[in-house]
């Protein structure tokens, strides 16, 4: 009796691992940017001297961002810019000058129906 129980939770076990694999290769940044997830939400930042876009993702398909408002702080050593990021197409965008650099600090404040998200960058 005993070898059957672990038989079955063994079983159960190993095939609870076997689905854990292909979730975890939806989580890719397809913009070419850096990916953060919240809430199974996933936010890519795509940061250039002068354009920032940031890309929403629910499940691997697009987030409507058409009423959707983003406050971007970009944090640089001791330097500091915020940045409002509008809807445009399928992504919030801004473009300007922008002080970006590999260790730049970034926090995303993204607002959609009501509701606000906080999602944080480290540019490599």
């Amino acid at each position: 009796m005993k070898f059957h129980t672990l038989l079955i939770t063994s079983s159960l076990f190993l095939s609870g691992l076997a689905w854990a694999g292909p979730h975890d290769a939806d989580h890719k940044p397809m913009q070419g940017g850096v990916l953060s997830t919240v809430k199974d939400v996933d936010y890519e930042l795509v940061a250039k001297s002068d354009v920032l876009q940031l890309y929403v993702r629910d499940h691997g398909k697009p987030v409507d961002v058409s009423k959707t408002t983003a406050k971007v702080t970009l944090l640089s050593g001791s330097e500091k810019q915020e940045v409002e990021l509008k809807p445009i197409g399928d992504k919030l965008e801004a473009k300007g000058s922008f002080k970006i650099s590999a260790g730049t600090k970034v926090v995303a404040q993204v607002i959609s129906a009501g509701k606000t998200s906080s999602v944080r960058f480290a540019l490599k």
